[in-house]
């Protein structure tokens, strides 16, 4: 438990993890993986080679030190990670692990002894929050053995069929090599996929939305290929799987996550960016399967038509489903690309411009793309009066990564 006077310590670091922060985690991420080198099979080590995965955590260090007096308003984004933790199959001794590296990368990043009472003061933070941690990825494990058809670690997959969806986007269905049962699981949810990625020499895990609704006997995510740009290096995974062929054997880890459609009753507008029309997909289908309930909006920014992935499955639902509007913004649109047809607004998407019978304030929003993109969708449907509470977000790549997430 911790004392008041531990509390005021954590308090005084914070200036210091303000300035410091990734530094510090830059370290620890070296200091314990070069002691423990089998758990680069549970990190993402191209956030390690960008340096995103040391800026997240520093992030969650010092809004952990912030709000020591009263974590619970962490609580959001401790139930965002718990299922992050669970996809990668952290268990609580790697907590240990994760502890013990921790206090000596403070120890030795800040020159001060082991037996320093600000060791003592995060020891004990530490171990608070780490229970906090276990015993929410307790109760998630326990709902993944009581759900039929899932399962805990990792379970082999074929890929049974690639479908390319655009220049950069390829669906791939994978079917258990056990030949088991697949799990109900919800619209909107992620799964890990471990891949063997040759340039590295070791498997790497990476989240990936279930970009359909539960269909019984397959998953299918949607893969963007992340190629070199400029300064930024390809991406190891999605390059590996665009590489794989039918019949390639990877591992899944069971659906989970905090982001899926919550009622089909209402009405509900999905609103994406890029690859961030995964999540969006897997809730529209889920809507057909209840006959579109309530008229829905689907909103969709793409830079031009060659990348707009799954424009003939929307376009398909919406001839089916008078219920269904969409409107599309390509931002740098091709001579091909005809306006009214493929795409219906040129330039960067402005929700300023659309009619208010399309953002009813009494839907549930969603949203998911790029940060920037979340954020500058957010701040226009709160000024059009959609109460923040009915706008649900998540952002894909290192939005919200924290922790031990992969």
């Amino acid at each position: 438990m911790l004392t008041d006077s531990q509390k005021d310590l954590v308090k005084a670091t914070v200036p210091v993890l303000r300035e410091n922060g990734v530094a510090l985690t830059k370290y620890f991420y070296n200091r314990m993986l070069g002691n423990n080198p089998d758990l680069k099979e549970t990190f993402n080590m191209g956030h390690q080679r960008s340096g995103a995965q040391a800026q997240a955590l520093a992030g969650a260090v010092l809004a952990y030190a912030e709000n020591i007096d009263d974590p619970s308003v962490l609580a959001p984004v401790i139930e965002l990670i718990a299922h992050k933790h669970v996809s990668l199959n952290i268990q609580a001794p790697d907590y240990s692990i994760v502890g013990e590296n921790l206090l000596h990368s403070i120890s030795e990043v800040l020159s001060i002894s082991m037996e320093d009472p600000l060791i003592a003061a995060w020891a004990a933070a530490y171990g608070q929050l780490a229970d906090v941690f276990i015993n929410a990825e307790k109760a998630i494990y326990e709902q993944h053995q009581q759900t039929k058809g899932s399962w805990l670690a990792w379970r082999e997959f074929k890929i049974a069929k690639k479908v390319v969806e655009s220049d950069e986007i390829t669906s791939i269905y994978f079917e258990p090599v056990d030949g088991g049962d697949l799990p109900t699981y919800e619209a909107g949810q992620y799964v890990s996929v471990r891949v063997f990625v040759e340039e590295l020499g070791l498997k790497q895990p990476r989240q990936y939305t279930l970009s359909t609704n539960p269909q019984g006997n397959y998953l299918r995510i949607s893969v963007k290929r992340e190629d070199e740009k400029g300064e930024l290096a390809g991406g190891w995974v999605s390059s590996t799987l665009h590489g794989l062929a039918e019949g390639a054997v990877v591992e899944l880890s069971a659906p989970t996550g905090n982001f899926f459609l919550l009622d089909s009753k209402k009405r509900n507008v999905f609103i994406s960016g890029g690859v961030g029309l995964t999540p969006m997909v897997a809730m529209l289908n889920q809507l057909v399967t209840e006959d579109m309930p309530q008229p829905t909006t689907f909103i969709h920014a793409a830079r031009h038509g060659g990348v707009h992935a799954m424009k003939q499955h929307i376009a398909d639902l919406k001839a089916k489903y008078p219920r269904l509007h969409t409107v599309t913004a390509y931002e740098f649109p091709r001579e091909n690309d005809v306006l009214g047809t493929d795409y219906d607004a040129t330039g960067r998407l402005d929700l300023t411009t659309l009619d208010g019978a399309l953002l009813p304030v009494d839907a549930d929003y969603y949203l998911c793309g790029p940060m920037p993109f979340m954020t500058e969708q957010q701040n226009a449907l709160v000024a059009r009066g959609i109460p923040a509470q009915n706008i649900h977000s998540e952002a894909f790549g290192t939005g919200g990564g924290y922790a031990l997430k992969g």
